[in-house]
C-alpha cells in the first residue's frame, strides 16, 4: 500500500482519489476551501440555486467507468438524464435551431429543417471526418499519458492517421473542408470556446469535441451537476479516502529528489509516497514546488468567463436547457480576447434547466449566463476584473445582448450575482481565471500542456490544466490515466 496525498478536491482531484482508493492506496485528499467540487460549484440564495461550472456531461461512458472502477453504477446514486434537445441556437441573422440529442441523423434533420436544404449533408460530412478523428486520436491524445514527441512520432508512422488528424490544420480550417454555410461555421467555432480556445488556432483535433455531444448525447443531473461533485467524493470516503477542506498546501516537499509529502498552510506536514496536484498547474509548477518549475507561458492561458446568475420572476415560453445566442460578427469576439480586452459584443450562454430543484416557485427561472471573457491580469497590462465601474458596465452588455436577441429579462429580474475572472482565479487557484488552464492553440498546444508525469518523481498532475485538457470528460480521463501511473497497491 502507498500513501498517497492529492492536493485540491476538483472532480480531477476526488476521481483519482476515489480510483486509487478503490485499489488499495492510503489517500488524502486536501482542499483550500470549505467545500469540494472546485469549478463544480453551487450558489443558492432566496431558493434560487445554480450549478456555476459545467451544465451537462458529454462522454457519459467516462463518469460511468469511474463509478463501476469504484463501487456501484452512476445510476445508483444519481439521476442522469439525456438532453433533447442539447441547446437552441440563434444565430446572427436571426434564423433559429434546436439541435436534438438523438444522434447524427436527427442533428442533421434538424439542420435541414431550420437552416435550409444541404446544411444537414454539410454537417454530416463534417462530423464523418471528425468521427474519423477520434478513432486516430482517442487512443493515443485523450486516453494515454503524454509522451511529448514521441506520442507524434507514434502517429507519424501511421501517414494516412497523421493525413486525418491533420495536425497542422486548425479547427476553422477544417471546418471550411465541409461547411459552406457561415452558420455551421459559426457553430463550429463556437465548439473551440469549449477549451477556450480560438478557432483559427485550435488544432482540427477538436472537431471531436461537436462529434462527441452528438454522436453519445449530452446528459443532466437533476438537482445540479454539483451533485457529481459530492457523489464521486462519496464514493472516495467509501473506498477509505479522508478529505479535509479548509487545508490550503502551501508546499509540496521534495526528499532525495523526488515527491515526499506536503506542508499545509498550518505548518502541519503529511508524508506521503505519492503526491497527486489537483490544482492549476501554473500554481503547482510556480508556488507549490520547493524550487519552482516555469510556468506555462501566459499567452498560452485559455480564456475566462464572465457570469451572471439571474433569480427572475416567471417562466420565458419555449425555453431550453441550453441557448446560445451569436452576435453579428463573431470574429470580433476572439479578436477582442486576443486582446485581453472584455468582448463588446459577446457570445451569450444561457443555461436554465427546468428543474424543481433549483427555483422556489412554479413562476419562477434561474438563469445561469455566461459570455467569454480575457482573464484577470491587471499585472501584465490587460484586464483588471476587480474594477467596479467594469462589472457594472460589462453587467449592462451582457443583458443589453440578451434583449437585443429576444431575451429582455430586465424587467423580471429580482437580483443578480456577478462572477469575474478575478472572482475565478481566487476562488479556485486557477491562474487569472483561466477555466480550461491553456488554451489550445496552435499545432503543438497537445504536447505543451502539463503532462500528467511532472519532472519530479512521485509528483503526478491531474485536472483541466494537466492532459488531456479541461471539461468533464477530459479531467476525468486524466484520472484515469494518472491512476493508471501511480499503479495498483
Amino acid at each position: 500500500m502507498s500513501r498517497v496525498v492529492v492536493v485540491g478536491a476538483g472532480f480531477g482531484g476526488l476521481s483519482v482519489a476515489a480510483r486509487l482508493a478503490a485499489q488499495g492506496h492510503s489517500v488524502d485528499v486536501f482542499e483550500q476551501g470549505p467545500e469540494v467540487g472546485g469549478k463544480l460549484g453551487w450558489f443558492s440564495r432566496d431558493g434560487f440555486s445554480f450549478d456555476t461550472g459545467p451544465s451537462l456531461l458529454t462522454l457519459p461512458a467516462v463518469q460511468r467507468d469511474l463509478f463501476l472502477k469504484t463501487g456501484d453504477p452512476v445510476e445508483s446514486v444519481l439521476d442522469v438524464v439525456q438532453l433533447d434537445p442539447v441547446a437552441h441556437y440563434r444565430f446572427g441573422d436571426g434564423t433559429e435551431v434546436d439541435l436534438p440529442g438523438g444522434g447524427l441523423p436527427q442533428v442533421a434533420r434538424a439542420l435541414d429543417d431550420a437552416l435550409g436544404a444541404g446544411t444537414g449533408a454539410q454537417w454530416t460530412a463534417f462530423q464523418r471526418r471528425a468521427a474519423e478523428i477520434w478513432d486516430v486520436a482517442r487512443e493515443p491524445f485523450l486516453e494515454s499519458a503524454l509522451e511529448g514527441p514521441r506520442t507524434l512520432l507514434r502517429l507519424a508512422k501511421d501517414v494516412r492517421g497523421l493525413r486525418t488528424v491533420a495536425p497542422w490544420s486548425s479547427l476553422r480550417g477544417v471546418g471550411r473542408q465541409y461547411l459552406q454555410d457561415p452558420r455551421l461555421r459559426t457553430l463550429l467555432d463556437r465548439y473551440a470556446t469549449y477549451s477556450g480556445s480560438d478557432p483559427g488556432r485550435a488544432p482540427a483535433a477538436l472537431a471531436t469535441v461537436p462529434f462527441v455531444e452528438q454522436a453519445f448525447g449530452a446528459w443532466y443531473v437533476r438537482g445540479g451537476l454539483h451533485l457529481l461533485a459530492q457523489a464521486v467524493a462519496d464514493r472516495a470516503r467509501e473506498g477509505g479516502a479522508r478529505i479535509t477542506t479548509d487545508a490550503p498546501v502551501e508546499r509540496v516537499l521534495e526528499e532525495g529528489g523526488r515527491a515526499a509529502g506536503v506542508r499545509l498552510a498550518d505548518g502541519t506536514e503529511v508524508r506521503a509516497d505519492v503526491v497527486v496536484s489537483a490544482v492549476d498547474a501554473a500554481r503547482l509548477y510556480g508556488h507549490l514546488l520547493p524550487r519552482p518549475r516555469l510556468r506555462p507561458p501566459r499567452r498560452l492561458r485559455s480564456s475566462s468567463g464572465f457570469v451572471l446568475l439571474l433569480a427572475l420572476e416567471g417562466r420565458t415560453p419555449g425555453l431550453r436547457h441550453h441557448t446560445v445566442l451569436f452576435p453579428d460578427d463573431y470574429d470580433a469576439e476572439f479578436a477582442d480576447l486576443a486582446a485581453g480586452r472584455p468582448v463588446a459584443d459577446p457570445t451569450v450562454y444561457v443555461s436554465a434547466p427546468d428543474d424543481p430543484a433549483l427555483r422556489p416557485a412554479d413562476d419562477t427561472e434561474a438563469w445561469f449566463v455566461l459570455v467569454n471573457a480575457p482573464v484577470h491580469d491587471p499585472e501584465g497590462g490587460g484586464t483588471d476584473w476587480r474594477s467596479e465601474d467594469l462589472v457594472r458596465r460589462h453587467t449592462d452588455v451582457v443583458l443589453d445582448a440578451l434583449a437585443r436577441r429576444g431575451l429582455d429579462v430586465r424587467s423580471r429580474l429580482r437580483w443578480a450575482e456577478v462572477r469575474t475572472p478575478a472572482d475565478l482565479e481566487e476562488r479556485t487557484g486557477s491562474d487569472g481565471g483561466a477555466i480550461y488552464g491553456t488554451a489550445s492553440n496552435g499545432p503543438r498546444s497537445a504536447f505543451l500542456r502539463p503532462a500528467n508525469r511532472s519532472p519530479v518523481p512521485g509528483l503526478f498532475l491531474v485536472g483541466g490544466s494537466s492532459h488531456p485538457g479541461g471539461g468533464l470528460p477530459l479531467v476525468g480521463l486524466s484520472a484515469r490515466i494518472v491512476t493508471d501511473l501511480v499503479g495498483p497497491a
